[in-house]
């Protein structure tokens, strides 16, 4: 019965969802929630005793005028007061530190499941929507679990007690203060159903504001060398004022709760001030009764008044808490076996047995079969879109394959766990990507508990260590969002000395010199060198000539090995390879 009243009110699944939040969050604080409880209780049992108090000071101070019992009813009113304001100040200091621990929850539950989430996911998520998901609707969360606290609590609790003042000074009149309430309430549930659909498109209004703000960090560069201040300016301003609107058109709702309830007290108050005063008059009520019940009457329009409003507040919270829950049931892509075992890597054979995978029905690899030899150094050649960044995709587990199976020392990569088989690999791209942290930290994300001397050995073996002395603050040196202060050679060795702090036995190389000048090329060069020795090594890079030297050669096309060997043996077939030869350093200088 209780879901159905609130399915109607808030609209449907909200009593589901309310459940939910209330057994994963609330629940947990239990404890803290009954003794907030217990306080707000005292708080609204004061405000009834105010009420009734109020007939002592009719009766006995103006009707009766009685100066002996001035300085009790004086005293009372001190003690009341003090213990509502203690009580109240309790209860607020409970519930906002429970709130805070709920947030804190949430947001690294949420934060959690994104980061065990496959590379499609990441794919299909904005920044700004999923930046929304951690901050605001983890807030959104909080607010719904206090409004229902406090509301359900302290106003409750004080409406209940306000009220049965009035029934104990009288029917007639209680009966009568409740003749506006029918109207009150279907306003009250027209108002509800429109929050709820302006309160979800809300949520995702929020989400491209800040999609945005990060868009504009991360493409500073090519915004302004574009000239495109104006029209990200102009996408701001638009997105903004779509958020700005439909926040508006939610204020309105939210405030039309107030004159309705305005409406029906002062209907209330006149009839019960009317009726009331005739019956004071002709001797049938007593003043000092009277007076207590106008004051419980008006005191418990506020409770009453925020009670109303509850719907309307909850309903746009709970736009949040289901975005949040939308995000945390997604399925993980890349399921890991119970107790899966650790990953054994003796010597770093990997081998693909007719691999099959698509990008979102677009197929990306049709029966891919190859082997890396253990300890060799394999290059993966062909044009853009033939396939070879999935395979360095596919064998860390950012994605798994459609159809075939990737071994490592003949272990399925799908059988074993997930953190071991990144554990034994090291990855190097075309876009280094550095934490917004100091230089010596950056490189110490490559093994967890490396020491300062491990670090800076690291350094000197990526050809790093030079340009790192001359910093500012040598390995101390902040490297800015992205590794925005360094030069594309400083990032690039920087992501060298991580790989080798790592000292994995299997190394990815995507494009890593591609971006470089010559100069830095060369140092990176002389780095990579010096980290893939004795390491089953997979690179992938469009110039020939950083894969000229590689063990053995894998030619990919439309997501098939095409041609397999050395690099004078391809040149010698004439093949694809040998035309991706011709085209980069020409007929003459290739037969040289």
């Amino acid at each position: 019965m209780l879901t159905a009243l609130l399915d109607r009110v808030l609209g449907p699944g909200s009593a589901a969802l309310l459940a939910r939040l209330i057994a994963e969050n609330a629940w947990a604080h239990r404890r803290g929630y009954a003794v907030a409880l217990v306080l707000m209780g005292v708080t609204g049992a004061m405000g009834a005793a105010i009420a009734l108090l109020m007939e002592n000071v009719m009766q006995d101070v103006f009707v009766e005028r009685r100066a002996d019992v001035v300085p009790a009813i004086a005293l009372v009113v001190l003690v009341v007061f003090l213990v509502r304001g203690a009580a109240t100040f309790g209860s607020q200091v409970i519930l906002t530190r429970i709130g805070n621990r709920i947030v804190a929850t949430l947001q690294n539950r949420v934060f959690s499941h994104v980061m065990a989430q496959g590379m499609a996911f990441h794919a299909g998520e904005s920044t700004g929507d999923l930046t929304t998901r951690i901050s605001m609707n983890a807030a959104q969360a909080r607010t719904a679990l206090q409004l229902i606290a406090q509301r359900l609590g302290a106003d409750l609790f004080a409406l209940v007690s306000l009220v049965a003042v009035m029934l104990w000074q009288d029917l007639a009149l209680s009966a009568l203060s409740l003749i506006g309430l029918p109207a009150v309430l279907a306003g009250v549930g027209w108002l509800v159903a429109r929050v709820r659909k302006l309160a979800r498109a809300e949520v995702t209004l929020h989400g491209r504001v800040l999609s945005l703000m990060a868009e504009s960090v991360v493409g500073a560069r090519v915004i302004r060398a574009f000239g495109l201040e104006d029209v990200m300016r102009a996408r701001m301003e638009q997105a903004v004022a779509d958020v700005r609107a439909r926040s508006d058109r939610i204020a309105v709702f939210q405030g039309l709760v107030v004159p309705l309830m305005e409406t029906m007290a002062g209907i209330a108050g006149a009839a019960v001030i009317l009726y009331g005063g005739l019956r004071v008059i002709d001797g049938t009520m007593e003043a000092g009764a009277f007076f207590s019940f106008v004051t419980a009457l008006f005191m418990a329009a506020d409770p009453a008044r925020r009670l109303a409003q509850l719907n309307v507040a909850l309903r746009q919270q709970l736009a949040g808490v289901e975005a949040i829950y939308a995000l945390l049931d997604t399925r993980t892509e890349i399921p890991e076996l119970p107790r899966a075992p650790e990953l054994v890597v003796p010597r770093g054979e990997i081998a693909f047995r007719d691999v099959r995978f698509s990008y979102g029905g677009v197929p990306a690899l049709d029966g891919l079969d190859f082997t890396a030899r253990a300890g060799k150094v394999t290059a993966l050649v062909g044009p853009s879109g033939a396939g070879k960044s999935t395979v360095l995709a596919l064998v860390e587990r950012f994605f798994d394959p459609d159809t075939g199976r990737i071994e490592i020392d003949g272990q399925e990569i799908r059988g074993v766990a997930l953190a071991s088989l990144r554990a034994n690999m090291a990855l190097v791209t075309q876009e280094t990507f550095l934490f917004d942290a100091t230089v010596a930290e950056n490189i110490a994300y490559g093994r967890a508990g490396a020491t300062r001397a491990e670090i800076e050995a690291a350094a000197a073996e990526a050809n790093a260590a030079g340009f790192i002395a001359a910093l500012e603050r040598g390995y101390d040196t902040p490297v800015g969002e992205g590794g925005t202060r360094l030069s594309g050679g400083q990032r690039q060795r920087v992501a060298i000395a991580r790989a080798i702090l790592r000292d994995a036995p299997i190394l990815l190389l995507d494009e890593a010199t591609s971006a470089l000048d010559a100069e830095s090329e060369a140092h990176v060069s002389e780095a990579l060198s010096r980290l893939m020795k004795g390491r089953t090594t997979i690179v992938i890079a469009h110039r020939l000539a950083t894969v000229r030297r590689a063990h053995h050669i894998v030619v990919i096309d439309k997501g098939r090995v095409v041609e397999e060997g050395t690099h004078d043996i391809l040149v010698g077939k004439g093949g694809l390879y040998a035309r991706l030869a011709e085209l980069q350093f020409g007929p003459e200088r290739e037969r040289a």
